[in-house]
């Protein structure tokens, strides 16, 4: 079983960071990270929207400020879970937004999760939050760096089962 958080600090009010998340997969996203296969759906981010990013397939199956957005993964993506953002209210003037993967890998995914998707989702969504920062007013005080690992895996060409890009 896979259970991989990631969460930062913002200082920002829960309202800021949802209105910041709820930009997903939208054409002014502000929070996906450049450089990654994008986030697409078949229509608006909304409970029953289905699509992904890349290899990884997965249904909108929650989308509340108070539950948070859960992205429950589907075939052929390896994996059975979801992943989720939490928009957690710190007490203070500021807000944690969480990542959560929690899954069980599948077939080839048992192999692939520990030797290269588990060090390509830390990076993706450590750099998601490093956009979080900006997109809330503030600069990351340690920026994410790519690991050496990271940088060797993007390099390899692969053959991906990429979302194609849903029609209008």
């Amino acid at each position: 079983m896979i259970r991989n958080i990631h969460q930062r600090r913002l200082a920002a009010s829960p309202d800021q960071v949802w209105e910041l998340l709820t930009t997903l997969s939208s054409p002014d996203d502000r929070l996906w990270p450049d450089g990654w296969p994008p986030v697409r759906l078949d229509g608006p981010l909304a409970v029953g929207a289905r699509g992904g990013h890349g290899p990884v397939h997965y249904d909108v199956t929650a989308m509340d400020k108070d539950v948070g957005l859960v992205l429950t993964f589907r075939e052929p993506t390896g994996l059975v879970g979801h992943h989720a953002f939490q928009v957690i209210p710190d007490g203070s003037d500021g807000t944690l937004l969480r990542h959560e993967l929690v899954g069980r890998p599948q077939g080839r995914m048992r192999v692939l999760w520990p030797l290269a998707m588990r060090w390509l989702h830390d990076t993706v969504v450590e750099e998601l939050l490093d956009r979080a920062e900006r997109g809330t007013g503030t600069v990351p005080a340690q920026p994410y760096q790519r690991s050496w690992w990271v940088r060797t895996l993007r390099a390899v060409p692969s053959p991906r089962r990429a979302l194609p890009v849903p029609s209008a």
